[in-house]
């Protein structure tokens, strides 16, 4: 068992004590009416009675109680690897009923802990269908109006088709991010880390959103400028898709005319911190928790006519996390929000070791 039972005789004792002072009332009266009443032997008589109720009592009550228990045991399965040794077994019940409330307890957390994973599954289905189903029917729409001759008029064909392609490609965009989360969520994706200057990198990320930025006239900039390289460890790749979903993010929700400032710094020891902070609209503080989840959308209508296939963040969050990172996030509605992550750091003459190694 979990917890070691006590002993304990108060029942045998207390009904030992019971039938022999009975014993020995009778016994008197007995030797008193036929006139050979003897003290001694009424005392010997009384302890040595005593001695075999109480021995007898006390293994048929716990032979009793270990039958019990052991039923309950067996039929609740209370631990796992527990086992319930047949030997002295307490009269009282206050260990096993601990061990039950126990189970009990336990059980609850695990119903719960269920329940909460079918509402996320229902979620995740519902949200699957959506992202999939939307893009589908335009491209069935759009290959249904040409079957029905609208492929006869040059101008409409080259322009439903072109509109089809879109659809067909956002369709391929969320198959590639759930092949890509799932391959991260099970461990199957290797790393391949190399030693990189992450300056360089989130320069080239800005380059690659120049036209995004431009549409809603957005800054991207560096909180100061960077003189000197910053060397990093890590999947140069994959770090590059981080920054760039984050950068994007925050072009989606930032308002035109606005800023997203990025910063990278020592962090103790070996980690550096990049910091990506923008003046948006800010995030809902009881959104922040769920923030990572796939296909979680703070404004459940607005942000899907953005695009995007809704698993960016929980990339992100997957992508750090498989470099053994942490990630943080802070918002104010209103001020704006700020995604960091860490990422181990390097000399300009380290690394020779790490480079290009796989996980």
């Amino acid at each position: 068992m979990a917890t070691q039972l006590k002993r304990s005789y108060r029942f045998a004792l207390r009904s030992s004590l019971f039938v022999s002072c009975v014993f020995a009332v009778v016994l008197s009266g007995l030797l008193f009416l036929w006139g050979v009443f003897d003290p001694l032997l009424v005392m010997v008589s009384v302890l040595l009675l005593f001695a075999v109720a109480f021995s007898v009592l006390q293994i048929r009550i716990e032979r009793f109680i270990y039958r019990r228990i052991k039923q309950i045991y067996d039929d609740v399965t209370l631990l796992e690897g527990s086992s319930l040794v047949s030997g002295p077994i307490t009269t009282d019940m206050k260990t096993l009923t601990e061990e039950i409330e126990k189970f009990a307890k336990d059980k609850k957390v695990e119903i719960d802990t269920l329940k909460i994973r079918e509402e996320y599954r229902k979620e995740f289905l519902g949200n699957v269908s959506h992202e999939l189903k939307t893009p589908l029917f335009t491209v069935q729409g759009y290959i249904e109006t040409l079957l029905d001759g609208a492929i006869n008029d040059k101008n409409v064909r080259k322009k439903y088709l072109q509109r089809a392609n879109k659809g067909v490609e956002r369709l391929i965009y969320i198959v590639k991010d759930l092949d890509l989360i799932t391959k991260l969520e099970v461990g199957d994706l290797n790393l391949k880390r190399e030693k990189f200057d992450i300056i360089e990198l989130i320069q080239s990320v800005f380059d690659l959103l120049e036209m995004k930025t431009e549409k809603k006239n957005i800054v991207l900039t560096f909180d100061m400028e960077y003189n000197e390289p910053i060397y990093v460890f890590g999947d140069k790749e994959k770090i590059q898709q981080v920054v760039t979903n984050l950068l994007v993010n925050s072009i989606k929700y930032g308002h035109p005319e606005g800023t997203t400032e990025v910063s990278v710094e020592n962090l103790i020891k070996n980690k550096v911190i990049v910091r990506i902070t923008d003046n948006g609209e800010g995030i809902p503080e009881q959104h922040i928790p769920r923030l990572f989840e796939r296909f979680y959308r703070v404004d459940k209508s607005g942000s899907r006519s953005e695009g995007g296939s809704g698993l960016g963040l929980s990339i992100v969050k997957h992508i750090i996390e498989a470099h053994n990172e942490k990630i943080y996030v802070e918002s104010e509605i209103g001020v704006g929000s700020e995604f960091s992550f860490t990422l181990e750091k390097a000399g300009p003459d380290d690394g020779e070791a790490h480079e290009k190694t796989e996980d």
